[in-house]
């Protein structure tokens, strides 16, 4: 008869990469959208690696980001699987949900009015 071969993916396995799903890209690419039309941030790039998934945010090309929005699903347990790291390395803030994380970010948007 034939001989059934495993699918290489089982379950258990851990993922050969790390990725944004839909919700989480959309809520990234609105952030970055809307600090495009407020003239912040000029270009972005996407790294989808074994242990974490990052979108760096650009003020220019030729230069380190500004902002990296990491995803590591092996801190989901610990102090929270998303980060925003800014230009020199350091985390800025850490949690278990992408709206906090990107707080800090956001209040940049926010502009005064006059009463």
């Amino acid at each position: 008869m034939g001989i059934v071969t495993p699918f290489p993916a089982g379950a258990g396995r851990q993922p050969s990469q790390v990725g944004f799903d839909r919700a989480e890209l959309a809520r990234i690419l609105d952030l970055y959208g809307r600090m495009v039309a407020a003239g912040h941030w000029r270009d972005y790039a996407i790294d989808l690696g074994r242990d974490a998934a990052v979108f760096a945010c650009f003020r220019r090309t030729a230069e380190r980001p500004e902002f990296r929005i990491e995803k590591r699903p092996a801190l989901r347990q610990r102090q929270g699987m998303w980060a925003l790291v800014g230009e020199a390395g350091q985390v800025v803030k850490r949690g278990h949900e992408l709206g906090p994380v990107l707080a800090p970010v956001e209040r940049r948007l926010m502009k005064l009015v006059e009463e």
